[in-house]
């Protein structure tokens, strides 16, 4: 018999909050996370804006040497985990290796990669840090996460562009339903805003280039979108057997009780027209979680800001639900924390869970122009109250990446 599987512990580090309890309290309030790029000089680029977290203090972390070896999505990731399993309580040294982590980044340590290529060019390979590649590589934020937690279970990354952190969830999901492990430290980690990850999403045409006007930059399903605004951060929940969280007198923020994931076998960047592939993985995590489609309350949309994403969500969701679509809530936080790529899944999970617990929608802020492709109800401008009790998180990447995850109401 599969276990079941609850979320016991959040943390998040976001441009609009540096902790769980900030995170929330900017997304219900509308707070906006996007500016002008502090980090470099943007002058030659065409976007010049994006969501970064301004002035974090790792030093609770790490000592100044480690900080120097590590790459910022790592720094993020450790952070985000440190306060996910402070919140859950969960003592890991009674039984190391059955806790695991499962981290997803789509990018990982792009800067370490800028200044390699900068040292190899000007200075020589004789010159390069022995910590490039462990710096650089994808799955290192979780095997720094496990290192600094003592987790000892399965450890691995998704790598899947924008759905890293939903399937790398969705891993661990399955690894404590299967038994292989009682709890996981599970989310996704990112932080590509560099002139190399801002030039190559400026090359290809897919940033918001409202340089003048940052705060509504992004402004998903909105009909003036012209793309989406780069964002950093890392997302990191403990998923927890639930026997076991009952046991040790855990709190439990929601139940996870389905995942979908499919391949649009389309297009390098596109989404599948009439989001055919979205649609398939929303229906795969719906009948994995045994809830028909009129049950679900709220849908945490990827809503990314750019034209082709959230017309084709907007016809998957529709595909989906039939005309339960136009009763169900919708909303794109990336409208306040701007895109996190393969950490987006991550928050967006906590602020799925944060929206049943507390029974809110958070908005899509800056939804003004009606867009006739568009027309769900986007939850516009302003939080609502309302009764969740199931709720889905959508995450879709370059590549024809797919992943869903249904949460539900604990009882």
């Amino acid at each position: 018999m599969l276990k079941r599987v609850v979320i016991t512990g959040m943390g998040a580090v976001t441009p609009i909050g540096t902790s769980v309890p900030d995170f929330w309290e900017g997304l219900i309030s509308g707070r906006n996370g996007v500016g002008k790029i502090q980090a470099f000089d943007t002058s030659q680029f065409s976007t010049q804006i994006a969501a970064e977290v301004v002035g974090f203090d790792f030093s609770p972390f790490f000592d100044a040497k480690e900080v120097r070896r590590s790459s910022r999505f790592i720094l993020l990731a450790v952070a985000a985990a440190q306060e996910a399993v402070r919140d859950s309580g969960l003592d890991i040294s009674k039984d190391p290796e059955h806790v695991g982590v499962e981290i997803g980044s789509g990018i990982g340590g792009i800067e370490i990669l800028e200044q390699a290529c900068e040292v190899l060019l000007n200075r020589g390979p004789s010159k390069m840090s022995p910590f490039t590649v462990p710096m650089m590589i994808c799955d290192m934020a979780a095997g720094q996460v496990a290192m600094k937690t003592g987790a000892k279970g399965p450890n691995s990354c998704s790598v899947t562009a924008c759905a890293s952190s939903a399937h790398s969830m969705s891993n661990a999901f399955r690894l404590i339903q299967l038994g292989d492990a009682v709890a996981m430290i599970t989310g996704g980690s990112e932080a590509c805003i560099t002139p190399l990850g801002l030039g190559a999403f400026c090359a290809a045409r897919s940033l918001s280039t409202a340089n003048d006007d940052p705060e509504h930059a992004s402004r998903p399903f909105d009909k003036t979108r012209d793309g989406f605004v780069m964002g950093e951060g890392a997302g990191i929940l403990v998923f927890e057997e639930l026997e076991h969280a009952k046991a040790r007198g855990a709190q439990i923020y929601a139940e996870v009780v389905g995942f979908g994931s499919s391949g649009d076998a389309y297009h390098l960047t596109a989404p599948a027209p009439e989001g055919e592939g979205a649609a398939r993985a929303i229906k795969m995590a719906l009948a994995m979680a045994k809830i028909s489609p009129e049950d679900v309350d709220y849908v945490n949309a990827h809503g990314t800001s750019t034209y082709l994403n959230d017309k084709n969500e907007t016809a998957a969701i529709k595909t989906a639900f039939g005309e339960h679509a136009y009763k169900m809530a919708v909303s794109s936080t990336k409208s306040m924390t701007g895109h996190l790529l393969g950490a987006a899944g991550g928050i967006e999970l906590i602020a799925s869970a944060l929206a049943i617990k507390n029974g809110i929608v958070p908005p899509t802020m800056n939804y003004e122009t009606i867009d006739p492709e568009c027309d769900l109800n986007y939850t516009p401008n302003k939080a609502i109250a309302r009764d969740i009790n199931v709720a889905i998180s959508n995450s879709f990447g370059f590549g024809g990446h797919n992943g869903v995850l249904v949460l539900k109401k604990f009882s």
